[in-house]
């Protein structure tokens, strides 16, 4: 039996599923990007007319798809620290891995609390962003 989660305040999704779902003391998060809540504003990021990337800013959009993740560990009773493992999807890893993975480190500094992670390239991302995560973790 699983138990689906929303947030409040994490984006909405942009397909038919949950922010997350709870098994047991397990929490599956869907993949989370760095858009706000209730526009379809990408921190970070310029696009033209037709919607097509000018410009970003990896950094920018770390720390929203960070902070969106938080969002979604609270609404389901668990928090950053309990994150176990964590799938990073980045559109280029030649341009943002080194910055992306700077930042990651500030968010994980513990060894103790550090999640597995595997990051792979993708060719692209539903909305136009660079960055998406996948993250299990443990509500206590």
């Amino acid at each position: 039996m699983s138990t689906p989660i929303s947030s409040d305040k994490a984006p909405e999704p942009v397909g038919p599923y949950p922010h997350a779902r709870r098994v047991g003391n397990l929490l599956f998060l869907s993949g989370v990007g760095p858009r706000k809540r209730g526009s379809k504003e990408i921190p970070g990021v310029t696009l033209d007319t037709d919607g097509n990337i000018l410009s970003y800013d990896i950094e920018v959009q770390c720390h929203s798809v960070f902070q969106n993740v938080k969002h979604v560990l609270e609404a389901s009773g668990s928090r950053w620290e309990n994150l176990v493992d964590v799938t990073v999807f980045l559109t280029s890893m030649k341009r943002d891995f080194a910055r992306y993975n700077k930042i990651y480190k500030e968010y994980f500094p513990d060894p103790a609390t550090q999640p597995c992670r595997t990051t792979v390239e993708v060719g692209a991302l539903p909305t136009p962003i660079a960055i998406e995560l996948k993250c299990v973790a443990v509500v206590s």
